[in-house]
């Protein structure tokens, strides 16, 4: 057994965990189905959002460290759930009013409101793959409508006939008392209108594999379960997918997480394993409320791109993701600059720590190495002093601060400072706040000023971080209040980067040139 494998199976790391919880299943006989079966839903209703990344993202990072676990080959499959009625026209359509006819009808049954595919559901469907495609998941799509009307679900649908009273009882449980009289885990769909028809069931026939009802004008009809007549209700859909396909393991929302009990029993009572399931918690916007779709807040996974790479986002993804989380604007810069010292440390680290760090699962254990050269923090504050429109501005400062690196030779940093000054533009400006310093602070300014031009040694980060720890040391206390009085007065910012590395980026002669508009009053003005 290799090295590698003995750290994976003690890593700490939470896909590890995961991934030896899937392995623990098949600890007496390996599957007979020939894979270990990963899955992710998607509700095709809208088009792929950031939460869609997250969920891939995460369950492919357990997928990976159980195949460092395991030698028994794995499937990941991506379910589509597009036989879904559509139960309201989205907000963000073209031709919104040709929708409104389709209301209840499968979403592959609706029009295409972009005119471009067969129906909505393929529209939707081929986004969520475009999508997919373009951050190189591994994955199978599967569409509802075709493992419906295909027959791969004939068996468990004929056996949830048969169980129909026992898969009863459980959802009952779970119904308020009017909805109880109403429900019924089949949902048939109208051979003449084509709707999803929430109806109560006169029959269930397990023997021909039938169900008859009253349909909304009362007419009484009787449609064969099978072949994509008729669909199950979200609940039950979800635990006899499980038992059709021989899932072994799916994560879901927190919100998803009172009802795991009843898709477990459903999968079970249907003769299959539950999976092993993993429950996150959502993410919230900068005011601590839930993101969701619909009200648009937070930050939506165009947006994320438009200011940083995938894999920050990944990143922070990756972290703790049994914690409610912000995911605003400002958590960027971060997510950039801590993906990067990871990617930096990860070369000199042993086995177990290169299990543990973000990095490994990131990027399946092919891990590259980081070209950043300068943190996203630091060339956002280049941004702010240069007033840079384009990034061309920030290379200036680049090649004197390192005249060896280029676009070619440091993919990171030339991307990184596009980001930045898009970044620094769309969010730092608009809320850029100078003031004017204390007497003690202008006295420290001052003394920051003459030792820097009185400095003819070296110019890197550490010796004239030493110069500004100095001058500082001797006047504040607690030492912060003096880097934050940096910050305010001469980037117009409450936090900033290690000051002595600004100076080395942005110049000896420019930063004293700073200051003496921060001593003016010129930037405060």
């Amino acid at each position: 057994m290799s090295t590698m494998r003995d750290a994976a199976m003690t890593s700490k790391a939470w896909p590890f965990e995961a991934a030896r919880a899937v392995l623990k299943r098949y600890e007496k006989a390996p599957p007979e189905k020939g894979y270990v079966l990963f899955e992710t839903g998607y509700g095709p209703s809208g088009l792929p959002h950031i939460g869609t990344f997250g969920e891939v993202a995460r369950t492919s990072m357990v997928r990976k460290a159980f195949e460092t676990i395991s030698d028994i080959p794995t499937k990941l499959i991506c379910f589509s759930d597009d036989l879904d009625g559509m139960r309201k026209v989205p907000g963000n359509v073209p031709n919104p009013e040709m929708l409104q006819e389709h209301l209840q009808k499968p979403l592959t049954s609706v029009p295409d409101p972009f005119e471009q595919f067969e129906s909505f559901g393929h529209h939707n469907n081929a986004m969520l793959r475009r999508f997919l495609d373009t951050f190189g998941f591994e994955y199978e799509f599967y569409s509802a409508t075709e493992f419906y009307q295909s027959g791969q679900f004939d068996e468990v649908l004929l056996r949830a006939a048969e169980k129909y009273d026992d898969i009863m009882k459980v959802m009952l449980k779970s119904l308020r008392e009017e909805r109880q009289q109403t429900y019924s885990i089949f949902l048939p769909i109208h051979p003449d209108t084509g709707r999803v028809l929430y109806v109560p069931m006169k029959e269930v026939n397990a023997k021909e594999g039938t169900i008859t009802f009253d349909d909304e004008t009362g007419q009484e009809m009787t449609l064969p379960i099978t072949g994509g007549n008729v669909k199950l209700q979200w609940k039950p859909d979800f635990g006899a997918r499980w038992a059709a396909l021989g899932v072994d393991f799916e994560m879901y929302g927190k919100d998803h997480s009172t009802n795991t009990p009843i898709y477990d029993r459903i999968c079970e009572i249907l003769g299959w394993k539950k999976p092993e399931h993993f429950t996150y918690e959502l993410f919230l916007d900068e005011n601590g409320q839930k993101i969701s779709k619909s009200s648009g807040n937070g930050v939506s996974i165009d947006e994320w791109l438009t200011y940083a790479s995938s894999e920050s986002l990944s990143y922070f993804m990756y972290q703790k993701p049994k914690t409610a989380k912000r995911m605003f604007f400002d958590v960027i810069p971060k997510a950039v600059d801590e993906y990067h010292q990871q990617l930096r440390a990860f070369p000199g680290q042993d086995d177990t720590q290169k299990l543990n760090n973000p990095v490994w699962h990131i990027h399946g254990g092919d891990v590259p190495e980081s070209t950043l050269l300068v943190p996203f923090g630091m060339l956002l504050n280049l941004a702010s002093v240069s007033g840079a429109e384009d990034k061309e501005t920030l290379w200036g400062f680049i090649r004197r601060y390192a005249p060896d690196a280029t676009a070619q030779s440091h993919p990171d940093l030339d991307q990184a400072a596009g980001f930045a000054v898009r970044y620094y533009n769309d969010f730092v400006k608009p809320a850029k706040t100078y003031r004017l310093p204390s007497d003690a602070e202008r006295e420290a300014l001052t003394a920051l000023r003459d030792a820097l031009a009185a400095h003819d040694g070296a110019t890197d980060d550490e010796t004239l971080q030493s110069i500004v720890y100095a001058v500082g040391r001797d006047r504040f206390d607690p030492l912060r209040d003096w880097f934050k009085a940096l910050y305010q007065v001469l980037l117009g910012a409450d936090q900033g980067p290690r000051f002595g590395g600004f100076i080395a980026l942005y110049g000896v002669e420019e930063s004293i040139a700073l200051i003496d508009k921060g001593l003016a009053g010129e930037l405060a003005g």
